[in-house]
């Protein structure tokens, strides 16, 4: 291990003259930037194109699917079906009453069915459903002389119109196309007419105000990263942790910025839009746990003097643990999360923007890999204090302008109480949905196992004694827990706002699009621009987090373990080059597997190497928390983990959040068994353990703990 030290000096800087990198980074941010201008805002409109005959029995047959007809026995003896549509799980169904009104429900496995709202308009019997979200319907409208497409939404439970073309004659039949229907009418003199009705997606272009804002954003964390490249330190101990001197609160924020990536940004607000509140309790009960970690497992840790988390499996198991784990962490973070993160808010972005996906995801991965390099830690972390306000002035932005068009504060509670979209603590037993037992052992797995996120963790390491390190913590849940609350009451906001305005929702895009949709088309200009810099933000947070840890692990686990003469120079050096490659190879990633059908291919992967990770994080637990874990049980530990998440997984009906449980207990029981059966550690555990604990308040030398 390498610190700061006046006898060594500082590696040459690679590009040492300031005016030309101040040149670069401007015309790089400015140059990313320029593509935004072909951003357009995401609308729908409906288009009307006359088919022949044989034009029209060929979309009708290659839009065919399997049909469902519900009958009269199953919706009861009193209903009359009409038409009907599959979705995902559930079934809708038209039909009429005894006294021949209009009905329309719902049914799935759980509820049956339920009476869901009245169509406003006489309706076709016939019925598609459309995306993820909507079932269309054609109404016509003699007196007006024209057929509409109307749309019911699925989540908000509201009918509107999506557009309108005429009708000619009267109507013969209607089936099913791709994004709408064709109709044949039958005009006065007998002849017949076949209209293809489809919604389609029309564009129009971001203002100059949008595109500069997002460009001042990129301008800016580039100058961070190039102010700490001037004026930093190249020592291991500053490119790695900062030099240990970050104070608590920019470190707090920085660990909230590191866990609230754009999926976060976009995944949450989509979930609680689609559902309910249920996922939030995870944030406010797991947060119990951190100050357990504040006073306990902290000061473990930052007594070891500790750079990579790994260092710890080998003072207290054995190399080949430590190498392992850590190697699974550089596959899952540069295989895994990295590319994720970026890819998954550029296809969002450019589905509902017109933003290139390929530009996005060069401009986020080019700038974030950039201000690594040249800063390290610190332009990380004080890149992670800036997007945190970026992140939360956008999402303030956007809720202020929702509720406004919502119809005020008061509408967007009373829609939200009636419809239970704050509904947050399931107390029931039946562990196949999230409920608050799921999140209590969650709570404990997640304490019990806390030093094994490498990116978190490194955040504590760098401030400068276990006081700070505690702040940081409680400065985390300070901002957290609110910040939680915000991103959850963004996604309610928006269910209100599109209840209110049915007609805005675009049926083509997936829910997770919603927020992004309304970024894209309610918006005004500037404002617009301030939000996807906070996407940027959020994505850019945890890229450059994973990308300095990747370099942390490849310098300290590998360089610094193996290398026969291995000096502080050649160390950051080494990780300024694992910095650029890392950048690069997980920017080339993302665009490689936006060419995958993702959904298959590339969640399975994931899904894989969060098994392999889960049994990992439960030696850790193993570690501190009994001394008589041996590596051999650590090795037994982690193969049972595998083997209980996967008999779990295909053979249970447990909800995917059990995982981690499942693969951490098996861990720690098994392994704990398995090392009865091999004999109990002989090195001193001094400083391992939370029943070893060095008193004090700095950081120790392992050297002073264990000999190597």
């Amino acid at each position: 291990m390498f610190g700061p030290s006046p006898l060594v000096r500082a590696p040459r800087l690679l590009f040492p003259k300031r005016r030309m990198f101040l040149s670069l980074l401007c015309r790089v941010a400015l140059v990313c930037c320029l593509p935004l201008a072909a951003h357009a805002n995401s609308l729908v409109s409906l288009q009307a194109t006359e088919l022949t005959p044989a034009a029209a029995s060929e979309v009708i047959r290659a839009s065919a699917l399997p049909a469902y007809n519900p009958g009269a026995q199953e919706l009861g003896a009193t209903l009359r079906p009409i038409a009907s549509a599959e979705q995902d799980d559930a079934r809708f169904a038209l039909a009429r009453d005894a006294a021949g009104q209009a009905v329309f429900l719902r049914r799935d496995a759980k509820t049956g069915w339920e009476p869901r709202a009245v169509p406003p308009f006489p309706l076709l019997p016939v019925a598609h459903s459309v995306g993820q979200s909507h079932v269309f319907f054609v109404s016509p409208d003699p007196a007006a002389g024209q057929l509409r497409l109307v749309a019911y939404h699925t989540i908000t439970n509201t009918w509107a119109v999506l557009g309108t073309w005429p009708l000619v004659g009267t109507v013969e039949t209607a089936a099913p196309s791709p994004n709408g229907f064709v109709v044949s009418t039958r005009d006065a003199t007998g002849k017949l007419h076949y209209t293809q009705a489809e919604l389609i997606s029309t564009k129009r272009g971001l203002k100059v105000v949008d595109y500069a804002v997002i460009a001042v954003y990129l301008c800016v964390v580039a100058g961070i990263g190039l102010y700490f490249y001037l004026t930093g330190k190249k020592d291991p101990a500053n490119f790695f942790v900062a030099g240990r001197r970050i104070p608590w609160w920019a470190a707090g924020l920085s660990l909230y910025a590191t866990g609230t990536s754009a999926i976060s940004y976009l995944a949450i607000p989509a979930k609680s839009y689609a559902t309910n509140w249920l996922y939030l309790a995870q944030n406010v009960i797991t947060f119990v746990g951190s100050i357990y970690v504040a006073f306990v497992i902290v000061p473990l840790v930052r007594r070891l003097n500790l750079i990579s988390v790994y260092q710890y499996l080998e003072m207290r198991f054995h190399p080949t643990v430590r190498m392992m784990a850590s190697l699974i962490c550089i596959v899952q973070h540069l295989a895994g999360r990295m590319s994720v993160v970026l890819l998954l808010p550029a296809l969002a972005l450019s589905a509902v923007t017109g933003i290139g996906l390929t530009t996005t995801v060069l401009v986020m991965g080019v700038i974030t890999t950039l201000y690594t390099f040249l800063g390290g830690m610190k332009a990380v972390i004080w890149t992670d204090v800036l997007q945190v306000f970026v992140m939360i002035g956008g999402a303030l932005f956007a809720m202020t302008w929702m509720i406004h068009g919502a119809g005020g504060l008061g509408a967007v509670v009373h829609t939200a109480l009636a419809d239970h979209k704050t509904h947050m603590f399931d107390w029931s037993f039946d562990f196949s949905i999230p409920n608050v037992w799921t999140y209590v052992l969650l709570l404990i797995v997640g304490t019990l196992t806390w030093p094994q996120d490498q990116v978190m963790t490194q955040r504590v390491l760098s401030t400068k004694d276990d006081k700070a390190a505690r702040s940081s913590l409680f400065m985390l849940t300070a901002i957290a827990l609110p910040g939680s609350f915000l991103f959850f009451s963004l996604g309610t906001v928006l269910y209100a706002y599109y209840k209110a305005h049915p007609a805005n929702l675009n049926p083509l895009l997936t829910t997770d699009q919603i927020f992004p949709q309304f970024i894209a088309s309610d918006l005004p200009s500037g404002v617009t621009g301030l939000i996807i810099a906070g996407i940027f933000a959020a994505s850019m947070a945890t890229l450059s987090s994973n990308i300095n840890s990747i370099a942390t692990l490849v310098s300290v686990d590998f360089y610094e373990r193996y290398a026969k003469r291995p000096t502080p120079a050649k160390s950051v050096r080494l990780a300024e080059w694992t910095t650029l490659l890392t950048g690069a190879a997980g920017t080339a990633l993302a665009l490689y597997l936006s060419t995958l059908d993702i959904r298959s291919l590339w969640d399975k992967f994931i899904e894989l190497m969060a098994l392999l990770g889960g049994g990992f994080s439960g030696i850790y637990a193993l570690g501190m928390f009994t001394r008589r874990a041996n590596w051999q049980g650590c090795v037994i530990g982690i193969v049972a983990s595998i083997v209980f998440t996967l008999l779990t997984k295909f053979y249970t009906p447990l909800h995917v959040l059990m995982y981690a449980v499942i693969s951490t207990s098996a861990c720690m029981i098994f392994g704990y068994l398995g090392s009865l059966f091999f004999p109990a550690p002989t090195q001193s555990l001094r400083g391992l353990t939370i029943f070893d604990q060095v008193k004090g308040g700095g950081p120790t030398d392992p050297a002073q703990l264990r000999a190597h």
